[in-house]
């Protein structure tokens, strides 16, 4: 059973890292809440692996990993709260080892690899840094159909994870020297990786941005009509996470697109309004694609959708 001590430090990470699926995370239910602390959790703390000790090489890095690896499943002690709690969890709920590999398996992915040329590439690393995850939240969750609610908890996943890349770009490029826009997005636009790190801002990265911000939305969509087949206490806190990660959108617009010169952030009255409004039209109608058409910042054409779809992994039918 996890500790209160392991709890309380889980979701003070939560609550200082993930401000934003933090307000989500609140409206869970207590069965799926506490856990979700310790998922979350245990995500940041392999970012640090990852990230926060720049004066170790590769090598020890990969070292570092490996070692968390082997503790968060449960084969190898660990002093930890964190990686200790996620132990637990993992066990609990049944979360499979292969999507702990998976997601270890992309945090090392970061250490060597700073540019993906394609988005086939940048997929790949994302079924271990989001589709894992979202596999992840799937298993604490417990839908009736798992099975059937995977590829929309995947999609959703993604589609966070695409979010966080654009709204990113300059804080990685400025902190990691990483760029997780495809070189093919952008040469496509008339730009380029070289340009993205020079935090170089034009039409050419505009248009780039504007691109990858669709692809997402056309994952935004598809996760959200999965969000009935989760269990009817978890709907809404989800549609909420989508709500408020999609608005972030919003801001990249008013920009004009430009995320070299500014990183844009949610303020907190924002993220309180929408979850006011998201929670008042899901009493009127508890559907979630009705509410999130009616209060999310993303188009809403079906055309627009359709052509889309075809920039992503989901074919269109």
């Amino acid at each position: 059973m996890v500790e209160q001590r392991q709890l309380a430090r889980s979701k003070q990470i939560h609550r200082e890292t993930g401000t934003t699926f933090y307000v989500a995370t609140r409206f869970l239910p207590e069965r799926v809440r506490h856990p979700t602390y310790v998922l979350y959790a245990f995500f940041r703390v392999a970012d640090e692996v990852v990230d926060s000790d720049n004066d170790l090489s590769p090598a020890e890095r990969a070292e570092r990993l490996e070692e968390f690896r082997r503790a968060a499943l449960g084969e190898a002690e660990t002093d930890d709260p964190v990686l200790a709690a996620f132990s637990e969890i993992r066990e609990e709920h049944g979360i499979p080892a292969a999507d702990v590999n998976t997601f270890v398996d992309a945090m090392a992915t970061d250490v060597e690899t700073a540019r993906y040329e394609t988005y086939d590439d940048l997929r790949t690393y994302m079924d271990g840094s989001a589709a894992a995850v979202g596999r992840m939240m799937t298993a604490v969750m417990a839908p009736e159909n798992p099975e059937q609610a995977l590829p929309a908890a995947t999609a959703l996943g993604e589609a966070f994870q695409l979010t966080n890349f654009v709204r990113d770009v300059r804080e990685d490029v400025i902190e990691r020297n990483r760029i997780y826009l495809p070189g093919e997005t952008l040469e496509a636009h008339g730009s380029s990786h070289e340009q993205i790190a020079r935090l170089e801002f034009d039409e050419h990265v505009a248009g780039a941005v504007q691109a990858e911000l669709s692809r997402a939305e056309a994952l935004y969509r598809d996760g959200v009509a999965g969000i009935e087949l989760l269990p009817k206490d978890c709907q809404f806190p989800v549609l909420l996470a989508a709500i408020l990660y999609v608005d972030h959108h919003r801001l990249i617009r008013n920009l004009g697109y430009d995320v070299v010169a500014t990183t844009p952030s949610l303020s907190t009255s924002r993220k309180l309004w929408l979850a006011a409004r998201a929670r008042l039209a899901w009493w009127r109608t508890p559907d979630p694609m009705t509410v999130f058409h009616s209060v999310s910042a993303i188009p809403t054409d079906d055309a627009d959708h359709r052509i889309h779809r075809t920039m992503g992994r989901i074919p269109v039918p």
